[in-house]
């Protein structure tokens, strides 16, 4: 976990220039909280590169935004006539095309009313949008490659790992007095990298991608309904397992129950839950 009050009193001055909006708070929110319910990696490289990606990418707001020009004299700016959608970019990363909004619903589970590629406003949902960047950028949604690539036991790279987003890490902005994008992001990741590790806490160690397993006794009784008179569960994560029993006679365990699937897609919850609710820290 990070404490918050250090991590935001850190970015304050960098790469914030001493000034924070609430808006900014509430957007870093939501990716932090995204971070800690299912980390991808224990690398804080990884979540320092998203956050560094999605200052450039927003212009600095730190929630999700709709491109400049919704696509306008790009291909995929137009409706598509099956769906009436238009895939600009959207979110933290700038989603486009359909077949990325698509492919972004097949791997979050996202269907119906939640999918992205039949309502694609839903890419600007802050939890979606967070899930989006963290498994696109590890699994190479966008360009092939990965936060693994250029963050690993031999590579610490920030200025060729724009490359996950887009292959303009060499392009210099005019309002950027001289400076590639790629030295631009890469400033912007130390400084959220320094935060990141002065913010951890070291009593609460990352679990990543863990499994519950719950064992169920019952009961059996001619005379009457089948009782659960034992449960116990715990995870194959290092450290003190949590588990819960009631012992009884004439039980049997009749099966096991594994609890968790992909850590990032459980991690996204509907509107008006705990994750939207946190508000600022």
């Amino acid at each position: 976990m990070f404490d918050r009050d250090i991590f935001f009193d850190t970015v304050r001055s960098d790469p914030f220039g001493g000034s924070l909006m609430q808006d900014q708070v509430d957007g870093m929110n939501y990716i932090l909280d995204t971070w800690e319910d299912a980390p991808p990696s224990d690398d804080l490289r990884w979540l320092a590169y998203a956050l560094a990606t999605t200052y450039h990418e927003t212009a600095a707001t730190m929630l999700p935004i709709e491109e400049f020009g919704y696509g306008a004299g790009r291909p995929y700016g137009v409706p598509d006539p099956e769906t009436g959608q238009t895939y600009y970019g959207r979110g933290f990363v700038q989603l486009t095309w359909r077949d990325n909004y698509a492919r972004a619903d097949q791997e979050l589970g996202l269907f119906a009313g939640d999918s992205l590629e039949w309502h694609a406003d839903n890419a600007l949902k802050p939890p979606i949008a967070a899930a989006v960047m963290f498994k696109g950028m590890a699994e190479g949604w966008f360009c092939g490659c990965t936060l693994a690539d250029y963050f690993n036991d031999h590579e610490d790279d920030p200025y060729n790992a724009r490359d996950i987003i887009n292959a303009d890490k060499s392009a210099v902005p005019s309002w950027s007095g001289g400076i590639s994008i790629g030295n631009l992001i890469k400033a912007y990741h130390e400084a959220f990298l320094a935060a990141l590790e002065v913010a951890w806490q070291e009593d609460s160690p990352i679990q990543v991608g863990t499994e519950t397993i719950l064992t169920l006794t019952l009961r059996l009784s001619a005379a009457g309904p089948v009782k659960v008179v034992s449960v116990e569960a715990h995870t194959d994560a290092p450290g003190p397992r949590s588990r819960s029993r009631v012992t009884g006679q004439d039980c049997v365990t009749v099966g096991r129950a594994a609890i968790g699937d992909d850590p990032i897609r459980s991690a996204i919850r509907p509107q008006g839950s705990d994750q939207e609710a946190r508000g600022s820290r």
